[in-house]
């Protein structure tokens, strides 16, 4: 594979996105080259069920992708989404042993690796710790302590963790089946809004609320901190069960009606407007009424809402934050989505659209929410002291040459 490239798989319930980009200096910002998506098999609620099955639709996506680049993919940043993700908040303290106190990025590492040896509960393993703010001996409220002098440095932050058993089933689809290297694996949520928000949003308030075939990932940002990281096990896929109940018919023609007629908020729907069934499918007669659908949509989507919503209230963030509510996800694409979270959220709403990207080659789809967490894996920063990561590549030879160089310093 072209050595610029940079590679991102959203790997979901029902589709397989992939993203591939590379830095490009002229255009100032991440140059999206291709972008392909596949359906994806094996996959529930965001974990592999069945592992022949995700190896298949996986090596269906990246022929794609493969064919679209002209080259081999041999290595990928994987999105892991999922309810096993949970999330916790750590503290620790680390001695600063260094000749006149300096802090560097070894003290960070330190604090950290004593989190993931301290903080982890057993069967999960460390996706990402994220700091959030450091004291130096009694200086509190520091973001960022490189250089600072000190002897004591205590960091506290946000860590974010994936159950060991569903992490490893990954690395086996993808890297003993399907030969792709996992550079990192990123949370989802967390690549969207690295794709979607601006610092300023995060600075003021904003949820993040992502919303899949099978799940929905929440993710809270406030002084740029994050707040809350929560998934909860409904998605779109109940919309499409709602509209096949309601209106008794196949799944597969309630999903065309939920992509085509779908409307989420009810005042906006002509009373009288109808459907007819035989325009999406000639062997189904029949009319059903805009309004009736708009209705189910709105019911299902504004119980997903509310549940969000008592997330927030946990935090004491219910309509408390200025910089609103951003949806993205495949489950965002159905029209006024936004209106309805304004009604339920009572604060600003939006869809998300990736920001801070550029193609050449108009892959117009890049700019779809749906392709948001791929876009987001490409511009996820692999760096342990902000943005903290698990990479299955060297990542114990990275610990132990750490170790080495702070021993030069700091004898045992």
């Amino acid at each position: 594979m072209h050595s610029d490239f940079i590679v991102g798989i959203d790997l979901g319930s029902r589709t397989i996105r992939i993203v591939a980009g590379r830095d490009n200096p002229e255009l100032k910002g991440m140059e999206v080259v291709a972008a392909v998506e596949s359906e994806s098999r094996g996959v529930s609620k965001g974990v592999i069920t069945n592992l022949e099955e995700a190896v298949s639709s996986i090596s269906e996506a990246v022929e794609k992708m493969e064919k679209k680049l002209g080259t081999r993919i041999a290595k990928a940043k994987i999105g892991v989404a999922g309810p096993h993700i949970s999330a916790m908040q750590a503290k620790e303290l680390v001695v600063v042993n260094r000749p006149g106190g300096e802090i560097t990025n070894l003290e960070i590492q330190r604090a950290r690796e004593s989190i993931e040896k301290k903080s982890v509960p057993p069967n999960y393993e460390v996706l990402h710790v994220i700091p959030t703010s450091f004291t130096i001996d009694n200086q509190v409220g520091v973001k960022n302590p490189i250089g600072m002098i000190g002897s004591r440095l205590e960091m506290e932050a946000y860590v974010i963790l994936g159950l060991s058993n569903q992490l490893k089933s990954l690395e086996t689809a993808f890297s003993s089946r399907c030969g792709i290297e996992i550079t990192s694996m990123i949370f989802t949520a967390l690549a969207s809004a690295e794709a979607v928000l601006n610092k300023e949003q995060k600075e003021l308030g904003v949820v993040l609320v992502d919303i899949g075939e099978a799940t929905t990932s929440i993710i809270v940002f406030e002084e740029e901190d994050i707040l809350l990281v929560k998934v909860l096990p409904l998605g779109a896929r109940y919309v499409t069960a709602d509209i096949a109940l309601g209106l008794k018919i196949p799944m597969d023609l309630a999903e065309k009606i939920k992509v085509n007629y779908g409307y989420a908020y009810v005042p906006d729907v002509p009373k009288f407007e109808e459907i007819n069934l035989s325009e999406l499918d000639p062997k189904v007669k029949g009319n059903f009424s805009k309004k009736e659908i708009a209705e189910i949509i709105s019911s299902r989507y504004e119980e997903i809402f509310s549940f969000v919503d008592e997330e927030l209230q946990q935090i004491d963030r219910s309509a408390k934050l200025p910089a609103g509510v951003v949806l993205v996800g495949a489950g965002s694409r159905i029209g006024g989505l936004e209106n309805l979270a304004k009604q339920v959220f009572k604060l600003p709403a939006g869809i998300g659209i990736p920001v801070n990207i550029v193609s050449e080659t108009r892959e117009e789809r890049i700019f779809d929410p749906a392709f948001a967490a791929s876009v987001g894996l490409l511009l996820r920063e692999e760096d342990d002291f902000f943005f903290g990561h698990r990479s299955t590549k060297n990542s114990s030879y990275v610990s132990k040459f750490l170790k080495k160089v702070r021993n030069l310093f700091i004898p045992d």
